[in-house]
């Protein structure tokens, strides 16, 4: 058995309810905040296999932005977990679009293609 490193201790004691740092916004001004994540991993319910995506998160901040670090340990707070392609997006979407109540955010969840089949999953708040 191998002794847990600090990061894989740190994503297991993360909380989104309590870790998920929200910082105040400093500026009025619309402006667009640009994330990506190359290596969203979690695993399929079905077969437990690893899936891979690309998410990218947009948004424009209202009064509140997430602290860089806090929004890594949430990404790779998935890493273990059994959940479809679109429960972690709109969990995910929904997680963050609840804590900043930003003007505008955008998230593009892109699925590395596994058995011939490519899936991309975008869900835009001005849609709603």
């Amino acid at each position: 058995m191998h002794e847990k490193k600090y990061g894989e201790l740190a994503i297991e004691a993360f909380d989104v309810s309590q870790d998920l740092e929200i910082w105040p916004n400093k500026h009025a001004k619309n402006y667009i905040i640009h994330i990506e994540f190359p290596e969203f991993t979690c695993l399929c319910p079905r077969s437990g296999y690893p899936d891979f995506a690309t998410f990218t998160l947009e948004y424009t901040p209202n009064a509140s932005v997430v602290e860089l670090k806090a929004v890594k340990l949430y990404v790779n707070s998935f890493r273990n977990r059994a959940i479809s392609h679109e429960d972690s997006a709109n969990e995910f979407f929904d997680t963050l679009y609840a804590k900043l109540s930003p003007k505008w955010m955008r998230l593009k969840a892109d699925f590395y293609p596994r058995g011939n089949v490519h899936t991309i999953i975008e869900i835009d708040s001005s849609r709603f």
